[in-house]
């Protein structure tokens, strides 16, 4: 079955970085689109960032510059990486795997930054 595993959160200061990795088991990340949503309490999931099986990223308007998603296809793993922190950026982030009809989600890394 497909299993993805987020590590990497933590307590950061603001205007820190973090790298979020995302580990897959059951599938290739590279045939699927893989992405990062975040959900900050008492909000909606939303969307973080994309990366299609050709490499091609998406970003939320708000982050780009800040954030950058990759993969390593040999080690099947998926990672945000996550620079010029803000308070605002606190929130649960998920990796999710797009498969066919159905998306795939880990149980979330929490990411806070402040002081």
């Amino acid at each position: 079955q497909v299993q993805l595993v987020e590590s990497g959160g933590g307590l950061v200061q603001p205007g820190g970085s973090l790298r979020l990795s995302c580990a897959a088991s059951g599938i290739r990340i590279s045939f699927y689109s893989m992405g990062w949503y975040r959900q900050a309490p008492g909000k909606q999931r939303e969307f973080v960032a994309s990366i299609t099986k050709e490499g091609i990223t998406n970003y939320a308007d708000s982050l780009k510059g800040r954030f950058t998603i990759s993969g390593d296809n040999a080690k099947n793993t998926v990672y945000l990486q996550m620079n010029s922190l803000k308070p605002e950026d606190t929130a649960v982030y998920y990796c999710t795997a797009r498969v066919g009809l159905r998306n795939y989600w880990g149980q979330g890394t929490q990411v806070t930054v402040s002081s």
